[in-house]
C-alpha cells in the first residue's frame, strides 16, 4: 500500500526563546499541510554564536505537546549518549501522555566525535562520550528495552553489553506505542535501524548518497528477513527562505526515491507567518 507523504517543521531551539518557538509550533498546528513538529537534543549550540542559549529538547517538547492539539510531536533526534534508556523511556511515555498520544520517538547514537560543537557539551555537562562501537551497541539495547518498558505487562530483567536494568518496569505506559524514529547515516546505525526502526531518517543535502543509504538499508532488511517497506523513509532538509523553489526541488526528488517522511527547519529568527510560508511555498499541494 502506498504511503502518503507527511510533512513536519524542525524549529532548532537555539538563539531563540520558548515564545517564539511557541508561537510557531502553534500556528503550524492550525495548519492541516503540516503534519509534525519537531525540536532538537543538543545542551549547547551547534551553530551561531557557541556561548549562546539551547533551551533542552525533552522539557520543550512537554511544554510545546501541552499547549497543541494536533500535530504530531518529537526530537529529532534524542542523543542516546545523553541518558540512560529506561529513563529516556519513562520521559517519552509522559510526553506521549501529555500529547495525547501524539509522540514519534526519534533516537540516535549521538554526536559524531568529528564534530567538536557537538562534542564539546559531554565535557561540559560531565556526560561521558562512549566510543563508535560501544555507543552502537547502546542503541541497539536502548531500541530494544525502550519498546519493552512501553509493552511488558511485568517487571524484567535485562543484561546486555551496555544496559544492565533489574526489575524494570515502567507506568504509565504511552497512549500508544510511539513509532520509533532512528536517525543517522553510518552503516552502523542502519544496521540498527533495520532491527527495530519504524522511520528512519536522514539530513540531506546529497541526494546521491542519501539514495545509496536508503538502498543499503534495504539490504540489511533483506538480510534480516524485514521487509524493507516497513521502514518509512524520512528526510530532514532545511527549507531556503531566499530560493523555495530549492527546497521544492529536493523534495520532489525525495520523493521520487521513495522517501514519505519530510522534516523541513526553518531557522531563527521566526518571522509572523512562517508556518503559513512553509504551508505555501514549500510543502507540495495534498494530491
Amino acid at each position: 500500500m502506498e504511503v502518503k507523504p507527511t510533512f513536519g517543521i524542525m524549529t532548532a531551539p537555539m538563539h531563540v526563546g520558548y515564545h517564539d518557538l511557541l508561537r510557531v509550533w502553534q500556528q503550524a498546528d492550525t495548519i492541516d499541510a503540516i503534519d509534525h513538529a519537531w525540536v532538537f537534543d543538543h545542551l549547547m549550540p551547534i551553530g551561531g554564536d557557541p556561548d549562546g542559549p539551547v533551551l533542552e529538547g525533552w522539557t520543550l517538547l512537554a511544554a510545546l505537546a501541552a499547549l497543541t492539539s494536533r500535530l504530531e510531536v518529537g526530537v529529532l533526534v534524542s542523543s542516546n549518549r545523553f541518558r540512560p534508556p529506561a529513563v529516556l523511556a519513562k520521559i517519552a511515555a509522559t510526553v506521549d501522555v501529555i500529547a495525547g498520544g501524539r509522540l514519534q520517538f526519534g533516537i540516535g547514537v549521538g554526536s559524531r566525535p568529528d564534530h567538536p560543537l557537538g562534542r564539546r557539551e559531554y565535557d561540559a555537562y560531565g556526560l561521558p562520550f562512549a566510543a563508535t562501537a560501544d555507543a552502537v551497541t547502546g542503541l541497539d539495547e536502548a531500541c530494544t528495552v525502550i519498546r519493552r518498558l512501553w509493552t511488558a505487562t511485568e517487571p524484567f530483567d535485562f543484561a546486555g553489553e551496555r544496559v544492565r536494568l533489574t526489575g524494570a518496569f515502567a507506568r504509565p505506559v504511552p497512549v500508544r506505542v510511539p513509532p520509533v524514529l532512528i536517525g543517522g547515516r553510518s552503516a552502523a546505525t542502519l544496521r540498527v535501524a533495520a532491527r527495530h526502526a519504524d522511520i528512519w531518517n536522514i539530513p540531506g543535502g546529497d541526494h546521491d548518497d542519501v539514495v545509496a543509504r536508503s538502498a543499503l538499508l534495504d539490504r540489511y532488511c533483506a538480510e534480516l528477513g524485514r521487509d524493507p517497506a516497513a521502514i518509512t523513509r524520512s528526510i530532514h532538509l532545511a527549507a531556503d527562505r531566499e530560493h523555495p523553489h530549492r527546497t521544492r526541488d529536493a523534495i520532489n526528488a525525495s520523493l521520487d526515491a521513495g522517501f514519505r517522511h519530510f522534516v523541513l527547519s526553518v531557522p531563527a529568527p521566526y518571522p509572523d507567518g512562517v508556518a503559513h510560508w512553509l504551508a505555501e511555498r514549500v510543502i507540495p499541494a495534498r494530491g
